[in-house]
């Protein structure tokens, strides 16, 4: 059977040592045997966040932990920054509605990144705000953020800051206690290597203080049920035990490796990927782009779908396509988690072939002699 290619943004291949450790017979979650397991898996993740803070593991996708990031902070009528670069920042703000929470949108062009000081004249024109939610890797559009400038402005205020880094993990560079980040949010499918069904989230002192007073609905999702279970090594609710497995050899891999040098492959593989398709006269959709996902913008006249579901059915290469008003003009290729070397440059081999096939005008081998430069053969 021909070798396939996953590329897309999440979920991520899962190497084949982490499929192995998640094949092995399942244990029972209320036992001193798995408490071991979710203690070092919990300590691997703290790591990976750069974060002394606690962080809590929820069965679910990314969006429960952004929702958990609202209702445990917020109170009916408060009001939250919102920064809405794409459709990942956009349900920040529709999860906060839902709750009756006030959003004070700021709207920045999809590819582009918000202006640090734009943040800073919201916060002053608005007293009270509760909390800036914003983005490290906005996904549908590729675009890395940036959340150490911003975290200086939000630090010197009474707001909690509450950064997504659910894709941008493990691929761009991120300093959960250094850059101030009160509330980061994570997914098990991206740059942690394994399948969909995890989500996280680092909380800090600040942000507790937010949650004694919260007053929104919560059940599943209330952080002082975590951390009473976590301060007993233990889960509130039934736990996926086969991911958290899974999680444990994941992080084992990524801190063995040291989470710097892990981020430092996937810069190297993004910008071979990014000078490949420069060099096949093709251009970026983002202006400040992400190492976790490059978002290239179709040839005038061609459907990025189309060109996708070809790159699947014939070449096995699976990339992802454009969100709402981008869908049809863009495709996106993932540089995070189990994503290799390998995947990188057979996927600019097929996306050659499949350019050539529709039609595409470009000087053969020009992506491949690029990408190979960068990477090795």
């Amino acid at each position: 059977m021909a070798k396939k290619y996953l590329m897309t943004p999440g979920p991520t291949p899962v190497p084949e040592e982490i499929r192995n450790e998640m094949a092995k017979p399942i244990i029972h979650h209320r036992t001193k045997e798995y408490q071991a397991i979710f203690k070092d898996a919990t300590d691997g993740l703290k790591k990976m966040f750069k974060t002394s803070n606690d962080v809590f593991t929820f069965t679910s996708s990314g969006t429960g932990a952004m929702e958990a990031s609202v209702v445990n902070i917020c109170s009916p009528g408060d009001k939250v920054i919102v920064v809405r670069g794409g459709k990942f920042g956009e349900r920040f703000g529709e999860i906060a509605k839902a709750y009756g929470v006030e959003v004070i949108a700021l709207d920045v062009p999809w590819g582009s990144g918000p202006c640090p000081a734009d943040i800073k004249d919201l916060l002053k024109n608005n007293p009270g705000v509760k909390a800036v939610y914003t983005t490290l890797c906005e996904t549908s559009t590729a675009t890395v953020f940036d959340i150490k400038a911003i975290g200086e402005v939000v630090r010197a205020t009474g707001a909690i800051y509450v950064v997504d880094a659910i894709s941008g993990l493990g691929a761009d560079k991120f300093e959960n206690d250094a850059w101030g980040v009160d509330i980061a949010i994570c997914g098990s499918q991206k740059g942690l290597m394994i399948p969909p069904g995890l989500a996280f989230c680092s909380v800090s002192q600040k942000a507790w203080k937010a949650v004694e007073t919260s007053k929104l609905p919560k059940f599943y999702f209330n952080f002082k049920k975590y951390k009473k279970a976590m301060d007993a090594t233990d889960t509130p609710f039934t736990s996926a035990i086969t991911l958290v497995i899974g999680l444990k050899k994941a992080l084992e891999v990524i801190n063995g490796k040291g989470v710097d040098n892990v981020i430092a492959e996937h810069i190297a593989q993004a910008e071979a990927f990014r000078s490949a398709v420069k060099a096949m006269g093709l251009t970026l959709f983002s202006k400040s782009p992400s190492n976790a996902v490059t978002a290239v913008n179709t040839p005038a006249g061609m459907d990025a779908d189309a060109l996708i579901k070809l790159l699947k059915t014939e070449y096995g290469v699976t990339f992802a396509g454009g969100q709402e008003k981008l869908k049809g003009t863009i495709f996106r290729a993932a540089h995070m988690g189990g994503i290799d070397r390998e995947h990188t440059i057979e996927s600019i081999k097929a996306l050659e072939s499949a350019l050539a096939k529709m039609g595409y005008k470009f000087k053969t081998g020009s992506g491949v002699d690029a990408v190979t430069k960068m990477l090795g053969k």
